[in-house]
């Protein structure tokens, strides 16, 4: 699709919140401080600070304060930092969240954007979720999850019901990485179907199993998307996101200047890698990505430095191809 369909675009660092997947949630203050000084500088617009996880569920001593950002907790790195120029968003997890005890009214939070996460199966339990939290003055979006493995039409029938919702944007999230960008191209004209009719903003969540990250993002964006998400240097869950090199490299304008993340990640992604941190694109991750599956399989053998990949292919295969 031509110009003509983009909308005026927003992009998400969730460095913190898809990348705490990696380190489980462990970064410095001093990192934290300066990723949100450098999404600043380059005229990011929003930051994703993390999940609010229910502590019911996920213990405080084996995650870091990511897992569950407490209204402390980021109000420290704003004091470090002296400012709050740009929204803070927060994730909420169907089945995973306390969100009527842990999430306060807005007037009385640092936060300004609550992103609930489910599957389709869970999309009754989703809308009732943002119902709730927008009642409490947020701007609250649904990131509908392995939209690979659902049908259109399922998608049709969240997409339905999410636009009756007064939450005020939706999500295409790519899960397995198993999207090519004709197959984006097609999902993003469905999101657009159903976000002209009821006014709602379209983003795009996509991840790197067969390093497409940034030619899926850039086709939804091409294709109406408006809510574009990137992570530093790809930093995510297993083969990571849309590196936000890329996507500022891509989106020129006089608003965005790309030094500020080349900076952050030359003092801290590069370090935070040869510390032992991995993530990002490697082979198992093609694979189970080309065959659209979960990849904590390929997390796993990547963790056990295996390489028997053909092996590895015929697991996911069941050897029948």
């Amino acid at each position: 699709m031509g110009t003509d369909n983009r909308r005026i675009n927003r992009i998400m660092d969730v460095t913190l919140r898809d990348g705490g997947l990696v380190n489980d949630f462990r970064f410095t203050d001093d990192f934290v401080s300066a990723l949100y000084e450098a999404d600043c500088a380059a005229g990011v617009d929003m930051i994703e600070f993390g999940y609010k996880a229910s502590k019911r569920l996920f213990s405080p001593e084996q995650y870091g304060d990511w897992k569950f950002c407490e209204e402390q907790s980021i109000e420290r790195i704003l004091n470090k930092t002296g400012k709050k120029e740009i929204k803070i968003s927060v994730m909420a997890d169907v089945g995973r969240t306390d969100y009527r005890q842990d999430i306060t009214d807005k007037q009385n939070s640092v936060i300004d954007i609550v992103r609930v996460a489910a599957y389709s199966r869970e999309i009754m339990e989703a809308l009732s979720m943002i119902e709730y939290i927008k009642a409490k003055g947020y701007y609250v979006t649904c990131n509908i999850m392995a939209l690979s493995t659902d049908s259109d039409e399922t998608i049709r029938r969240c997409l339905e019901l999410l636009g009756q919702n007064p939450g005020g944007g939706i999500y295409i999230v790519d899960s397995y990485g198993a999207f090519y960008p004709d197959a984006i191209r097609s999902r993003t004209e469905l999101f657009m179907e159903y976000a002209d009719k009821y006014g709602k903003e379209i983003g795009i969540h996509a991840h790197n199993n067969q390093q497409l990250a940034f030619a899926n993002t850039i086709t939804a964006y091409e294709g109406g998307a408006s809510l574009l998400d990137a992570s530093m240097s790809g930093m995510g869950r297993g083969a990571g996101n849309c590196r936000m090199e890329l996507l500022l490299a891509y989106l020129k304008n006089e608003h965005r200047r790309i030094e500020p993340v080349l900076q952050f990640v030359s003092e801290y992604m590069e370090p935070l890698r040869q510390s032992g941190v991995i993530w990002g694109y490697d082979t198992p991750y093609l694979i189970s990505g080309m065959l659209n599956q979960h990849p904590r399989t390929a997390i796993a053998m990547i963790q056990e430095q295996n390489q028997n990949y053909v092996e590895y292919y015929h697991q996911l295969t069941g050897g029948n191809e």
